[in-house]
Protein backbone atom coordinates (compact mmCIF):
# COMPACT_ATOMS: atom_id res chain seq x y z
CA UNK A 1 0.00 0.00 0.00
CA UNK A 2 1.04 3.61 -0.91
CA UNK A 3 1.18 5.42 2.37
CA UNK A 4 1.53 8.66 1.16
CA UNK A 5 -2.17 8.36 0.45
CA UNK A 6 -2.78 8.29 4.14
CA UNK A 7 -2.13 10.59 7.14
CA UNK A 8 0.01 8.44 9.97
CA UNK A 9 -1.56 9.28 13.92
CA UNK A 10 1.01 7.47 15.62
CA UNK A 11 3.02 4.11 15.19
CA UNK A 12 -0.04 2.14 14.67
CA UNK A 13 -2.89 4.29 13.27
CA UNK A 14 -2.72 5.59 9.73
CA UNK A 15 -6.12 7.76 8.42
CA UNK A 16 -7.57 8.29 5.73
CA UNK A 17 -8.86 11.45 4.90
CA UNK A 18 -12.90 11.52 3.12
CA UNK A 19 -12.78 12.32 -0.57
CA UNK A 20 -15.39 11.82 -3.37
CA UNK A 21 -18.48 9.82 -1.85
CA UNK A 22 -16.57 9.05 1.62
CA UNK A 23 -19.63 9.74 4.34
CA UNK A 24 -16.42 9.20 7.11
CA UNK A 25 -12.77 8.76 7.63
CA UNK A 26 -11.50 5.58 7.19
CA UNK A 27 -8.68 4.22 9.60
CA UNK A 28 -5.91 1.50 9.17
CA UNK A 29 -4.29 -0.03 12.27
CA UNK A 30 -0.81 -1.57 11.20
CA UNK A 31 2.66 -0.49 12.15
CA UNK A 32 4.50 0.56 9.20
CA UNK A 33 6.11 -3.11 7.96
CA UNK A 34 2.39 -4.05 7.66
CA UNK A 35 0.58 -1.36 6.25
CA UNK A 36 3.20 -1.63 3.42
CA UNK A 37 2.78 -4.64 2.72
CA UNK A 38 -0.97 -4.49 2.72
CA UNK A 39 -2.74 -5.03 -0.81
CA UNK A 40 -4.04 -1.94 -2.54
CA UNK A 41 -7.42 -3.00 -2.59
CA UNK A 42 -7.63 -2.87 1.07
CA UNK A 43 -7.67 0.90 0.82
CA UNK A 44 -10.08 0.85 -2.02
CA UNK A 45 -12.52 -1.50 0.05
CA UNK A 46 -12.00 0.52 3.34
CA UNK A 47 -13.07 3.43 1.09
CA UNK A 48 -15.93 2.32 -0.37
CA UNK A 49 -17.42 0.82 3.16
CA UNK A 50 -16.83 4.53 4.43
CA UNK A 51 -19.46 6.12 1.68
CA UNK A 52 -22.42 3.48 2.90
CA UNK A 53 -24.88 5.29 4.08
CA UNK A 54 -25.34 5.53 8.07
CA UNK A 55 -22.25 4.90 8.76
CA UNK A 56 -20.95 6.30 12.44
CA UNK A 57 -17.10 8.01 12.93
CA UNK A 58 -15.52 5.80 10.35
CA UNK A 59 -14.56 2.52 8.94
CA UNK A 60 -11.60 0.77 10.32
CA UNK A 61 -9.30 -1.77 9.03
CA UNK A 62 -7.32 -4.43 11.74
CA UNK A 63 -4.24 -5.14 11.65
CA UNK A 64 -4.75 -8.44 10.01
CA UNK A 65 -6.60 -6.45 6.84
CA UNK A 66 -6.54 -8.15 3.71
CA UNK A 67 -8.68 -8.09 0.34
CA UNK A 68 -12.37 -9.80 1.05
CA UNK A 69 -15.27 -9.49 -0.26
CA UNK A 70 -17.05 -6.25 -0.56
CA UNK A 71 -15.54 -5.29 3.18
CA UNK A 72 -11.89 -5.87 3.56
CA UNK A 73 -11.32 -8.46 5.72
CA UNK A 74 -10.54 -7.24 9.25
CA UNK A 75 -13.34 -4.13 8.59
CA UNK A 76 -15.22 -3.02 10.87
CA UNK A 77 -17.98 -0.58 10.38
CA UNK A 78 -21.09 0.79 12.38
CA UNK A 79 -24.24 1.90 11.01
CA UNK A 80 -26.63 4.67 12.90
CA UNK A 81 -30.64 2.40 12.44
CA UNK A 82 -31.89 6.14 12.81
CA UNK A 83 -29.78 8.08 9.93
CA UNK A 84 -30.49 5.11 7.38
CA UNK A 85 -28.37 3.26 8.53
CA UNK A 86 -27.04 -0.77 6.10
CA UNK A 87 -27.20 -3.71 6.84
CA UNK A 88 -24.46 -5.75 4.25
CA UNK A 89 -24.05 -9.16 3.85
CA UNK A 90 -20.52 -8.46 2.49
CA UNK A 91 -19.96 -6.52 5.77
CA UNK A 92 -20.29 -9.71 7.82
CA UNK A 93 -18.97 -12.72 4.97
CA UNK A 94 -19.75 -15.80 4.13
CA UNK A 95 -18.74 -18.09 6.89
CA UNK A 96 -21.49 -16.33 9.59
CA UNK A 97 -19.82 -16.35 12.81
CA UNK A 98 -16.74 -18.59 12.21
CA UNK A 99 -14.55 -18.00 15.54
CA UNK A 100 -12.68 -19.48 17.94
CA UNK A 101 -13.19 -21.22 21.22
CA UNK A 102 -10.45 -22.37 23.96
CA UNK A 103 -10.16 -24.95 26.61
CA UNK A 104 -7.81 -25.36 29.29
CA UNK A 105 -7.49 -28.63 30.47
CA UNK A 106 -5.52 -29.03 33.32
CA UNK A 107 -2.45 -30.62 31.89
CA UNK A 108 0.98 -30.13 30.59
CA UNK A 109 3.32 -30.16 27.53
CA UNK A 110 5.09 -33.35 30.24
CA UNK A 111 1.63 -34.82 30.71
CA UNK A 112 0.43 -35.52 27.02
CA UNK A 113 4.08 -35.99 25.34
CA UNK A 114 3.58 -39.84 25.69
CA UNK A 115 0.15 -40.17 24.71
CA UNK A 116 0.78 -37.26 21.81
CA UNK A 117 0.84 -39.54 18.63
CA UNK A 118 -2.24 -41.36 20.10
CA UNK A 119 -4.42 -38.22 21.16
CA UNK A 120 -3.42 -36.85 17.45
CA UNK A 121 -4.73 -39.98 16.12
CA UNK A 122 -8.00 -40.10 17.93
CA UNK A 123 -9.23 -36.20 17.84
CA UNK A 124 -8.65 -36.56 13.92
CA UNK A 125 -10.79 -39.88 13.70
CA UNK A 126 -13.66 -38.69 16.08
CA UNK A 127 -14.11 -35.10 14.88
CA UNK A 128 -14.95 -34.86 11.04
CA UNK A 129 -12.78 -32.06 9.00
CA UNK A 130 -12.75 -31.09 5.31
CA UNK A 131 -14.54 -30.41 2.53
CA UNK A 132 -17.41 -32.12 2.39
CA UNK A 133 -17.41 -34.01 6.07
CA UNK A 134 -20.62 -35.33 7.67
CA UNK A 135 -21.11 -35.34 11.51
CA UNK A 136 -22.66 -37.40 13.81
CA UNK A 137 -26.00 -35.54 14.51
CA UNK A 138 -28.27 -35.60 11.44
CA UNK A 139 -31.13 -32.94 11.60
CA UNK A 140 -34.58 -32.96 10.23
CA UNK A 141 -37.04 -29.97 10.27
CA UNK A 142 -38.17 -29.62 13.81
CA UNK A 143 -34.71 -29.77 15.17
CA UNK A 144 -32.97 -27.82 12.64
CA UNK A 145 -35.37 -25.10 13.46
CA UNK A 146 -34.32 -25.23 17.06
CA UNK A 147 -30.78 -25.25 16.51
CA UNK A 148 -30.94 -22.38 14.83
CA UNK A 149 -33.05 -20.82 17.70
CA UNK A 150 -31.49 -22.17 20.37
CA UNK A 151 -27.50 -21.91 19.26
CA UNK A 152 -24.76 -23.33 21.52
CA UNK A 153 -27.79 -23.67 24.66
CA UNK A 154 -29.71 -26.32 22.52
CA UNK A 155 -26.52 -28.45 22.61
CA UNK A 156 -26.34 -28.53 25.38
CA UNK A 157 -29.93 -29.37 26.35
CA UNK A 158 -29.25 -32.28 23.74
CA UNK A 159 -26.44 -33.45 25.96
CA UNK A 160 -23.31 -32.37 24.09
CA UNK A 161 -21.73 -29.77 26.44
CA UNK A 162 -22.46 -28.55 30.09
CA UNK A 163 -24.75 -25.90 31.48
CA UNK A 164 -21.64 -23.85 32.81
CA UNK A 165 -20.33 -23.97 29.10
CA UNK A 166 -22.64 -20.89 28.05
CA UNK A 167 -21.96 -18.70 30.60
CA UNK A 168 -18.20 -18.13 28.83
CA UNK A 169 -20.06 -18.13 25.53
CA UNK A 170 -20.36 -15.05 23.73
CA UNK A 171 -24.68 -13.92 23.37
CA UNK A 172 -24.08 -16.73 26.58
CA UNK A 173 -24.71 -19.23 23.81
CA UNK A 174 -27.78 -18.41 21.98
CA UNK A 175 -28.01 -15.25 19.27
CA UNK A 176 -31.42 -13.62 20.22
CA UNK A 177 -33.75 -12.47 17.47
CA UNK A 178 -32.73 -15.69 14.95
CA UNK A 179 -35.72 -16.26 12.66
CA UNK A 180 -35.01 -20.14 10.85
CA UNK A 181 -38.28 -19.27 8.56
CA UNK A 182 -35.77 -16.76 6.97
CA UNK A 183 -33.07 -19.59 6.20
CA UNK A 184 -34.36 -21.24 2.67
CA UNK A 185 -34.06 -24.75 2.43
CA UNK A 186 -31.57 -25.15 0.25
CA UNK A 187 -29.45 -23.78 2.98
CA UNK A 188 -31.11 -26.31 5.95
CA UNK A 189 -30.31 -28.90 3.53
CA UNK A 190 -26.65 -27.88 2.95
CA UNK A 191 -26.36 -27.86 7.15
CA UNK A 192 -28.25 -31.50 7.78
CA UNK A 193 -25.43 -33.48 7.87
CA UNK A 194 -22.31 -30.83 8.62
CA UNK A 195 -23.09 -30.38 12.57
CA UNK A 196 -20.21 -31.00 14.61
CA UNK A 197 -17.67 -30.76 11.76
CA UNK A 198 -14.74 -28.59 11.52
CA UNK A 199 -14.98 -28.27 7.44
CA UNK A 200 -12.15 -26.74 5.55
CA UNK A 201 -10.10 -24.09 4.42
CA UNK A 202 -8.45 -22.42 7.93
CA UNK A 203 -10.58 -24.48 10.00
CA UNK A 204 -8.86 -26.13 12.54
CA UNK A 205 -8.84 -27.86 16.15
CA UNK A 206 -5.07 -27.27 17.92
CA UNK A 207 -3.93 -28.75 20.96
CA UNK A 208 -1.55 -26.07 22.09
CA UNK A 209 1.01 -25.19 24.77
CA UNK A 210 1.22 -21.87 26.84
CA UNK A 211 4.78 -20.63 25.96
CA UNK A 212 4.39 -17.03 27.37
CA UNK A 213 2.51 -14.81 29.62
CA UNK A 214 2.75 -10.97 29.33
CA UNK A 215 -0.24 -10.10 31.87
CA UNK A 216 0.37 -12.13 34.52
CA UNK A 217 -2.46 -10.63 36.97
CA UNK A 218 -4.52 -11.13 33.64
CA UNK A 219 -3.97 -14.79 33.17
CA UNK A 220 -4.62 -16.23 36.27
CA UNK A 221 -8.09 -14.76 35.72
CA UNK A 222 -8.07 -16.29 32.98
CA UNK A 223 -6.78 -20.18 34.42
CA UNK A 224 -3.43 -20.62 32.56
CA UNK A 225 0.17 -20.86 32.98
CA UNK A 226 3.43 -21.20 31.22
CA UNK A 227 3.17 -25.13 30.51
CA UNK A 228 -0.25 -25.45 30.10
CA UNK A 229 -2.00 -27.33 27.74
CA UNK A 230 -5.44 -26.22 25.81
CA UNK A 231 -7.57 -26.64 23.12
CA UNK A 232 -8.46 -24.26 20.77
CA UNK A 233 -11.50 -24.77 17.72
CA UNK A 234 -11.49 -22.49 14.65
CA UNK A 235 -14.63 -23.02 12.86
CA UNK A 236 -18.25 -21.60 11.59
CA UNK A 237 -21.57 -22.09 10.43
CA UNK A 238 -20.39 -24.60 7.24
CA UNK A 239 -22.46 -24.65 4.37
CA UNK A 240 -25.84 -23.25 5.89
CA UNK A 241 -23.98 -19.58 6.75
CA UNK A 242 -22.39 -19.99 3.08
CA UNK A 243 -25.53 -20.11 1.36
CA UNK A 244 -27.11 -17.67 3.38
CA UNK A 245 -24.42 -14.85 2.19
CA UNK A 246 -25.24 -16.02 -1.15
CA UNK A 247 -28.61 -15.48 -1.42
CA UNK A 248 -28.61 -12.24 0.13
CA UNK A 249 -26.12 -10.61 -1.72
CA UNK A 250 -28.20 -11.37 -4.84
CA UNK A 251 -31.35 -9.58 -3.21
CA UNK A 252 -29.32 -6.96 -1.71
CA UNK A 253 -27.90 -6.01 -4.64
CA UNK A 254 -31.72 -6.03 -6.48
CA UNK A 255 -32.92 -4.35 -4.06
CA UNK A 256 -30.08 -1.49 -3.30
CA UNK A 257 -31.43 0.30 -6.94
CA UNK A 258 -35.09 0.34 -5.12
CA UNK A 259 -34.03 1.89 -2.42
CA UNK A 260 -31.68 4.57 -4.30
CA UNK A 261 -28.16 3.53 -2.39
CA UNK A 262 -25.52 3.82 -4.72
CA UNK A 263 -23.22 1.22 -4.57
CA UNK A 264 -19.22 1.44 -5.27
CA UNK A 265 -18.85 -2.45 -5.55
CA UNK A 266 -21.84 -4.01 -5.84
CA UNK A 267 -19.77 -6.40 -3.77
CA UNK A 268 -21.11 -4.06 -1.02
CA UNK A 269 -24.79 -5.00 -1.59
CA UNK A 270 -27.19 -3.91 1.15
CA UNK A 271 -30.62 -2.91 2.24
CA UNK A 272 -31.98 -0.33 4.60
CA UNK A 273 -31.50 -1.76 8.07
CA UNK A 274 -35.27 -1.26 8.87
CA UNK A 275 -36.17 -2.54 5.17
CA UNK A 276 -37.97 -5.87 5.63
CA UNK A 277 -35.13 -7.27 3.59
CA UNK A 278 -32.82 -5.77 6.27
CA UNK A 279 -35.14 -7.57 9.01
CA UNK A 280 -34.79 -10.54 6.99
CA UNK A 281 -31.21 -11.03 6.43
CA UNK A 282 -30.47 -9.98 10.45
CA UNK A 283 -33.00 -12.89 10.76
CA UNK A 284 -31.37 -15.67 8.65
CA UNK A 285 -27.97 -14.39 10.00
CA UNK A 286 -28.59 -14.73 13.90
CA UNK A 287 -29.89 -17.86 13.04
CA UNK A 288 -26.67 -18.79 11.02
CA UNK A 289 -24.80 -17.65 14.42
CA UNK A 290 -26.30 -19.90 16.38
CA UNK A 291 -25.60 -22.50 14.31
CA UNK A 292 -21.91 -21.62 14.31
CA UNK A 293 -22.50 -21.74 18.50
CA UNK A 294 -24.01 -24.64 17.82
CA UNK A 295 -20.95 -26.37 15.82
CA UNK A 296 -18.58 -25.43 17.97
CA UNK A 297 -20.47 -26.65 21.25
CA UNK A 298 -20.39 -30.33 19.55
CA UNK A 299 -17.41 -30.36 18.56
CA UNK A 300 -16.09 -29.41 22.06
CA UNK A 301 -18.06 -32.44 23.33
CA UNK A 302 -16.41 -34.70 20.59
CA UNK A 303 -13.14 -33.49 22.12
CA UNK A 304 -13.99 -33.75 25.72
CA UNK A 305 -15.06 -37.60 24.60
CA UNK A 306 -11.73 -38.15 23.54
CA UNK A 307 -9.54 -36.77 26.40
CA UNK A 308 -11.73 -38.76 28.60
CA UNK A 309 -10.53 -41.71 26.97
CA UNK A 310 -6.90 -40.76 26.48
CA UNK A 311 -6.28 -38.05 29.21
CA UNK A 312 -8.94 -39.05 31.93
CA UNK A 313 -7.34 -36.31 34.77
CA UNK A 314 -8.06 -33.59 31.95
CA UNK A 315 -10.80 -31.08 33.02
CA UNK A 316 -11.68 -29.13 29.83
CA UNK A 317 -13.46 -26.12 31.09
CA UNK A 318 -14.18 -23.51 28.24
CA UNK A 319 -12.02 -20.45 28.11
CA UNK A 320 -14.86 -18.11 26.25
CA UNK A 321 -15.99 -18.34 22.69
CA UNK A 322 -15.83 -15.10 20.65
CA UNK A 323 -16.89 -14.77 16.82
CA UNK A 324 -15.47 -13.24 14.19
CA UNK A 325 -17.85 -12.08 11.11
CA UNK A 326 -21.23 -11.03 12.63
CA UNK A 327 -23.65 -7.94 12.42
CA UNK A 328 -24.69 -6.95 16.17
CA UNK A 329 -26.64 -4.43 17.74
CA UNK A 330 -24.58 -2.67 20.77
CA UNK A 331 -24.21 0.51 22.77
CA UNK A 332 -21.61 2.37 22.10
CA UNK A 333 -20.79 6.12 22.97
CA UNK A 334 -20.33 8.84 19.87
CA UNK A 335 -19.42 12.16 20.44
CA UNK A 336 -20.65 11.97 24.02
CA UNK A 337 -23.59 9.82 23.26
CA UNK A 338 -24.67 6.91 23.97
CA UNK A 339 -26.07 5.22 20.56
CA UNK A 340 -27.15 1.93 19.59
CA UNK A 341 -25.39 1.04 16.75
CA UNK A 342 -25.44 -1.98 14.29
CA UNK A 343 -21.64 -2.77 14.39
CA UNK A 344 -20.00 -4.90 11.45
CA UNK A 345 -16.90 -7.04 12.01
CA UNK A 346 -15.72 -9.00 9.51
CA UNK A 347 -12.45 -10.88 10.04
CA UNK A 348 -12.72 -9.00 13.53
CA UNK A 349 -13.18 -9.82 17.06
CA UNK A 350 -15.25 -7.90 19.42
CA UNK A 351 -13.42 -7.13 22.25
CA UNK A 352 -15.22 -5.65 25.28
CA UNK A 353 -12.95 -3.77 27.90
CA UNK A 354 -12.68 -4.65 31.61
CA UNK A 355 -16.30 -3.81 33.89
CA UNK A 356 -18.46 -4.67 30.89
CA UNK A 357 -22.01 -6.20 31.60
CA UNK A 358 -21.38 -8.59 28.47
CA UNK A 359 -18.05 -10.32 29.87
CA UNK A 360 -18.75 -13.22 32.29
CA UNK A 361 -18.26 -12.17 35.84
CA UNK A 362 -15.49 -14.07 36.93
CA UNK A 363 -13.79 -12.69 33.56
CA UNK A 364 -15.07 -8.99 33.87
CA UNK A 365 -12.01 -7.03 35.65
CA UNK A 366 -9.54 -8.30 33.16
CA UNK A 367 -11.58 -7.64 30.24
CA UNK A 368 -13.16 -10.16 27.12
CA UNK A 369 -10.86 -12.70 26.34
CA UNK A 370 -9.92 -12.29 22.62
CA UNK A 371 -8.80 -15.88 20.72
CA UNK A 372 -6.29 -14.55 18.17
CA UNK A 373 -5.60 -17.79 15.98
CA UNK A 374 -2.25 -18.15 14.06
CA UNK A 375 -1.22 -19.63 10.99
CA UNK A 376 -0.42 -23.36 11.04
CA UNK A 377 2.47 -24.18 12.74
CA UNK A 378 2.87 -20.71 14.39
CA UNK A 379 1.75 -18.97 17.21
CA UNK A 380 -1.61 -18.20 18.46
CA UNK A 381 -2.65 -15.48 21.40
CA UNK A 382 -5.07 -14.86 23.71
CA UNK A 383 -5.33 -11.34 24.16
CA UNK A 384 -7.79 -8.88 26.67
CA UNK A 385 -9.82 -6.65 25.67
CA UNK A 386 -8.93 -2.87 26.65
CA UNK A 387 -12.18 -0.61 26.56
CA UNK A 388 -9.89 2.28 25.14
CA UNK A 389 -11.32 0.74 21.74
CA UNK A 390 -14.88 1.45 22.67
CA UNK A 391 -13.74 5.04 21.44
CA UNK A 392 -11.37 3.90 18.51
CA UNK A 393 -13.06 0.83 16.89
CA UNK A 394 -16.18 0.10 18.47
CA UNK A 395 -14.71 -2.50 20.83
CA UNK A 396 -13.78 -4.57 18.08
CA UNK A 397 -9.48 -6.25 17.39
CA UNK A 398 -8.01 -8.21 14.91
CA UNK A 399 -8.77 -12.45 14.71
CA UNK A 400 -5.73 -13.78 13.15
CA UNK A 401 -2.62 -13.51 11.44
CA UNK A 402 -4.65 -12.54 7.75
CA UNK A 403 -3.13 -14.01 4.61
CA UNK A 404 -0.71 -12.63 2.84
CA UNK A 405 -1.07 -14.48 -0.45
CA UNK A 406 -4.08 -16.59 -2.18
CA UNK A 407 -5.06 -20.24 -1.56
CA UNK A 408 -4.19 -20.51 -4.97
CA UNK A 409 -0.16 -18.80 -4.87
CA UNK A 410 0.24 -21.04 -1.56
CA UNK A 411 -0.36 -24.38 -3.37
CA UNK A 412 1.70 -23.42 -5.71
CA UNK A 413 4.79 -22.71 -3.81
CA UNK A 414 4.24 -25.40 -1.39
CA UNK A 415 3.84 -28.82 -1.21
CA UNK A 416 1.26 -30.77 1.96
CA UNK A 417 3.58 -33.54 2.09
CA UNK A 418 6.21 -31.23 2.65
CA UNK A 419 4.96 -28.74 5.11
CA UNK A 420 3.61 -31.39 7.14
CA UNK A 421 6.90 -33.06 7.15
CA UNK A 422 8.66 -29.94 8.13
CA UNK A 423 6.54 -29.34 11.12
CA UNK A 424 7.23 -32.94 12.57
CA UNK A 425 10.76 -32.28 12.94
CA UNK A 426 9.14 -29.31 15.26
CA UNK A 427 7.30 -31.94 17.10
CA UNK A 428 4.01 -30.43 15.95
CA UNK A 429 1.54 -33.05 14.56
CA UNK A 430 -0.74 -32.31 11.67
CA UNK A 431 -3.41 -34.25 10.65
CA UNK A 432 -5.75 -33.55 7.64
CA UNK A 433 -8.09 -35.10 5.03
CA UNK A 434 -6.28 -33.01 2.20
CA UNK A 435 -2.64 -32.52 1.45
CA UNK A 436 -3.82 -29.77 -0.87
CA UNK A 437 -5.39 -27.73 2.12
CA UNK A 438 -2.15 -28.32 4.07
CA UNK A 439 -0.16 -26.74 1.06
CA UNK A 440 -2.53 -24.05 0.85
CA UNK A 441 -2.75 -23.06 4.81
CA UNK A 442 0.86 -23.17 4.84
CA UNK A 443 2.54 -21.09 7.33
CA UNK A 444 4.23 -18.93 4.59
CA UNK A 445 0.71 -17.76 3.43
CA UNK A 446 -0.24 -15.23 6.05
CA UNK A 447 1.24 -12.40 7.86
CA UNK A 448 3.20 -12.72 10.48
CA UNK A 449 0.88 -12.73 13.87
CA UNK A 450 3.49 -11.69 16.26
CA UNK A 451 3.27 -8.58 13.88
CA UNK A 452 -0.36 -8.34 14.05
CA UNK A 453 -0.81 -8.53 17.56
CA UNK A 454 2.01 -6.35 18.43
CA UNK A 455 0.17 -3.93 16.62
CA UNK A 456 -3.10 -4.64 18.21
CA UNK A 457 -1.52 -4.30 21.51
CA UNK A 458 0.39 -0.56 20.61
CA UNK A 459 -2.96 0.69 19.72
CA UNK A 460 -4.55 0.28 22.23
CA UNK A 461 -7.31 -2.28 20.73
CA UNK A 462 -5.93 -5.15 23.12
CA UNK A 463 -3.75 -5.84 25.81
CA UNK A 464 -1.39 -9.33 25.28
CA UNK A 465 -2.20 -11.93 27.50
CA UNK A 466 -0.51 -15.24 26.52
CA UNK A 467 1.26 -17.00 23.55
CA UNK A 468 0.20 -20.28 22.51
CA UNK A 469 2.15 -22.98 20.50
CA UNK A 470 0.88 -25.75 18.48
CA UNK A 471 1.24 -29.46 19.66
CA UNK A 472 -1.47 -31.42 17.45
CA UNK A 473 -3.41 -29.59 14.54
CA UNK A 474 -6.35 -30.81 13.20
CA UNK A 475 -6.80 -29.07 9.73
CA UNK A 476 -9.84 -29.73 7.35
Amino acid sequence: MDTTLLNQIDNACWRIEPYGRMRVPAYIYADRQLIEAMDHKVYEQICNVATLPGIVSGAYAMPDAHWGYGFPIGGVAAFDPEDNGVVSAGGVGFDISCGVRTLTTGLTRLDIEPMKKALADRLYQHIPAGVGSTGHVQLNTKTMHAMLSGGARWAVEQGWGEARDLERTEEYGCMAGAKPDRVSDHAKQRQKKEMGTLGSGNHYLEVQEVAEIYQPEFAEIYGIRVGDIVVSIHCGSRGLGHQIGTEFLKSMLIAARNYNIILPDRELACAPIDSPLGQDYLGAMRAAINCALANRQIITHLTREVFAELAPTANLDLLYDVSHNTCKLEEHTVGGKSKKLYVHRKGATRAYGPGHAHIPEPLRSAGQPVLIGGSMGTASYILAGTGQQNEIAFSSACHGAGRAMSRHQASRQWSGREIIDNLAKRGIIIRSPSQRGVAEEAPGAYKDVSAVVNAADYAGLTRKVAKLLPVICIKG
